[in-house]
């Protein structure tokens, strides 16, 4: 009882403040007279969540997990490519301007380039998925060790110590919310991927699922197909803040101000 007092004074606004929004909404569709084809009713989109549940979890399913192995191949990708950017003036001015290039690239033109390459199916999905949260983990990771102190640095050659050593010790530790914060920018990128292959090239997902539901006007499907997608962003975010927390909370500073 206690934790959900404390649960609710500290987020009590922001959740009344959500529901207000699809409080709003229901009522808006109501007094306007709104057709569930141009836009549902939320107590429509969750009776379509559970009317069509059973179909919606393989498709949820595959989604999360074309996500997920894209998402991670670009991590480790973004990471790798981070540090080297980061460490090196000679790559940072070689590679970075080549990775904006690529970046600016719509990803669904990159689509069907996959599929041509691999057939329709999963692998564009996680290739698409990849390529979109490369970028951010980059950027950041290169600029954490980048703006590294130069102090730092200088303490650590005092005490004969390798750029390994450095890297290691110095620049990796200092990086690290950086890192964390592409990671949270990353996967809902990733989400936007793969729902992109699926919507081209690919007979499984919620991307199909909502093409598939928009072509029969089932409208409360496809909202429900985007209420599926916000959950799992919203968890995995919120996963991966808890992560952050553990691991960079000393780079936080307090939000408690001391009073008086």
């Amino acid at each position: 009882m206690e934790r959900f007092k404390d649960f609710m004074r500290d987020n009590g606004a922001p959740v009344a403040l959500i529901v207000g929004v699809f409080v709003l909404w229901e009522v808006f569709c109501l007094v306007a007279g709104i057709s569930d084809i141009l836009l549902p009713r939320p107590t429509q989109i969750v009776a379509a969540l559970i009317r069509y549940w059973p179909a919606i979890w393989p498709h949820t399913w595959q989604t999360l997990y074309t996500t997920l192995v894209g998402f991670g191949i670009g991590v480790l990708v973004g990471l790798l490519l981070g540090i080297l950017i980061g460490s090196s003036r000679l790559a940072f001015r070689t590679a970075y301007p080549l990775l904006v290039g690529f970046s600016s690239i719509p990803k669904v033109a990159v689509v069907p380039i996959f599929v041509l390459w691999y057939g329709a199916g999963t692998v564009p999905a996680i290739l698409t998925a990849m390529i979109i949260c490369i970028f951010p983990i980059v950027v950041n990771v290169a600029t954490g060790i980048a703006t590294v102190e130069p102090e730092l640095e200088d303490v650590m050659k005092t005490l004969k110590a390798s750029r390994w050593d450095i890297l290691w010790n110095v620049s990796l530790p200092r990086a690290m919310p950086y890192f964390f914060a592409a990671l949270k920018v990353a996967i809902t990128l990733a989400f936007v991927g793969s729902v992109v292959a699926e919507t081209v090239a690919s007979n499984r997902g919620i991307g199909n699922m909502m093409m598939i539901a928009s072509s029969s006007f089932n409208v409360p499907l496809v909202f429900a197909g985007l209420f599926v997608l916000a959950g799992l962003g919203v968890a995995l975010y919120l996963l991966f803040s808890l992560i952050e927390a553990r691991i960079t909370g000393w780079a936080h500073r307090k939000t408690d101000l001391a009073t008086g």
